[in-house]
């Protein structure tokens, strides 16, 4: 049964229903006798009452409710009363079944329903005979067909708002994952090419071998801070480290000198006036260039890279080109994650991703990102 339908709203509307379904009954009932030509007197009135005021509890126990209402109206109809108002209650009783059981039950207890109401088609004061089997059927199969509707709706509803909820947990878990990947992937590039080179002067130039290893320290620090913002979305009951900035386009310098403390020379070329972009597009572009630097840490060899930057009015365009070895030749090792990741976060604030040999040698990564104007 649907829970959640007993709240205020649910109480109010079932005791508004009774309450309407009482008063036609009441009203209804000596009408339709007068049309048909038969007395109702005041037997007839308990079993209207009974049947409305049954529906108070409709929801919360349903196949009670069906119970009480099909005795009631059967009582009724066996008695030779005319068909009239208690019969709207019949209806109600059959649709909050079929509508809030499980199928199978449903099904099982309006069948019940109408093998005692078609008792009165053969039994009682003015039985109608085989001419009443079909207002009977349509008594419960119409009632049920609408039911079923409603319940198919209603899981079909229930269904998308859990498969909406596992396809936002799932984009959130790749956003997470990603955000990862491009912070622990950068950091450790950096910190295995400088430990390197400490390794390499450490017997020969000791004091070059230390500076190695302060940049190591640096760059480790640096990668734990960024973790440790990122980390913090997720853990929405801390708040967030006011003394690490979000990463954004705004700390390239300190890419830049980590990139060159582990021998990577790089050049920041910014065309047009920088201003303030969404964070979303702020995020993307500093992401695009780690993560083409940390590719130039990993894969380029000796090289220097180059980054440009360019400011449109509704746009923002990134560029990251090496002077190194350019593509390893052959197919691209599996699990490799770094150009996919670019592509997917520039694609997915519908921006366009390119990426390759560069014409003169080495590589080239080229991002634009839309920025609606701030007005």
């Amino acid at each position: 049964m649907d829970r959640d339908r007993f709240g205020w709203r649910g109480v109010a509307f079932d005791a508004a229903l009774t309450l309407a379904l009482l008063a036609i009954g009441l009203v209804g009932t000596g009408p339709a006798g007068a049309n048909e030509g038969v007395d109702t007197g005041r037997a007839t009135y308990p079993l209207v009452v009974v049947a409305a005021l049954a529906l108070g509890v409709r929801r919360r126990w349903p196949l009670v409710t069906l119970a009480a209402v099909t005795a009631a109206t059967t009582a009724y109809l066996i008695f030779g009363y005319p068909y009239g108002p208690i019969l709207l209650s019949f209806v109600v009783a059959v649709y909050t079944v079929v509508a809030y059981r499980p199928a199978r039950a449903a099904a099982v207890a309006c069948g019940v329903a109408l093998a005692v109401l078609l008792v009165h088609v053969f039994v009682g004061v003015r039985p109608p005979g085989l001419l009443g089997l079909m207002p009977a059927v349509a008594w419960v199969a119409v009632p049920f067909a609408v039911g079923t509707t409603v319940r198919l709706i209603r899981e079909s509803t229930a269904r998308d708002r859990v498969d909406e909820a596992r396809r936002l947990a799932d984009a959130e878990r790749l956003r997470v994952a990603r955000e990862v990947h491009d912070v622990v992937g950068h950091g450790l590039a950096a910190i295995h090419l400088q430990a390197e080179i400490a390794l390499h002067l450490l017997g020969r130039k000791p004091e070059q071998a230390e500076a190695a290893l302060i940049a190591i320290s640096r760059t480790s620090k640096e990668a734990l801070d960024e973790l440790r913002v990122t980390l913090t979305v997720v853990r929405r009951d801390e708040a967030a480290d006011e003394r690490s900035p979000a990463p954004g386009l705004a700390q390239l310098p300190q890419l830049r000198e980590r990139l060159a403390g582990a021998g990577v020379p790089v050049s920041v070329e910014v065309e047009g006036e920088p201003r303030p972009l969404p964070v979303a597009v702020d995020l993307a572009a500093y992401r695009v260039v780690q993560e083409a630097l940390t590719n130039v840490l990993r894969h380029a060899g000796p090289a220097t890279a180059a980054v440009r930057l360019r400011y449109a009015p509704a746009e923002v365009a990134v560029e990251v080109t090496d002077t190194g070895r350019g593509a390893a030749a052959g197919p691209p090792r599996p699990g490799g994650y770094g150009l996919a990741g670019m592509r997917e976060r520039v694609t997915a604030l519908g921006g366009s991703f390119t990426a390759g040999p560069a014409p003169a040698g080495g590589f080239r990564v080229h991002a634009t990102l839309p920025v609606e104007e701030v007005r």
